[in-house]
């Protein structure tokens, strides 16, 4: 997605309410929105509820005398009323949660797991770039272009002069390489804890 770089005629322009500036205004946003929502909403429904509130908050505030006056800053405006639409929304869900499993209740997400999530998911790509560097060149070469770079195999195959039958054996050493490296891997991790 390209960044748009907003100025001051702009934000005239969406204040006195011109068509096409509008329409791309709403377009340019409706797709940050979207992607920041996706992660945290489970309804589309609902995703389509903030994203309209959003838009009704920021024209109503452009249009009041203290609204926003400086362009540069109306990417974070918008984003700063999407944030608060949702936290309004999860304070909603909260409120009226059922007390029994129900398959369409709203699902607030838990900011702690997406965090440790993180940490964990660059750990475990920090220890599998570190045993694919410590394997040999033709394994590596192997395992990155067949899993990592997701290439074809035809491709793959002739590159490395070989057929898909041997392809497939290389693959399953390779595998196994890499396998008995992540198991040592973790076993030294496991015993300098204990340490």
């Amino acid at each position: 997605m390209e960044f748009y770089a907003f100025d001051n005629a702009y934000l005239e322009r969406l204040r006195s309410g011109d068509f096409r500036t509008v329409e791309h205004f709403v377009s340019y946003f409706s797709k940050l929105i979207q992607l920041k929502l996706r992660s945290r909403v489970r309804s589309p429904e609902a995703i389509e509820d903030i994203r309209q509130e959003t838009f009704a908050r920021f024209f109503a505030a452009l249009r009041s005398p203290d609204g926003l006056r400086q362009a540069e800053k109306m990417g974070a405006y918008v984003n700063s009323v999407c944030n608060n639409v949702l936290l309004e929304y999860y304070r909603s869900a909260a409120r009226h949660a059922p007390l029994a499993d129900d398959e369409d209740a709203p699902e607030i997400p838990d900011v702690k797991v997406d965090i440790l999530g993180g940490v964990i998911t660059r750990q475990t790509a920090d220890t599998v770039r570190n045993i694919l560097d410590d394997l040999g060149e033709r394994d590596r070469r192997l395992l990155k272009e067949v899993f990592l770079d997701e290439r074809d195999k035809d491709d793959v195959c002739r590159d490395f002069g070989i057929d898909r039958n041997y392809l497939r054996v290389l693959l399953h050493r390779a595998k196994q390489t890499f396998k008995s490296h992540y198991i040592k891997n973790i076993g030294e991790e496991r015993g300098g804890a204990a340490d």
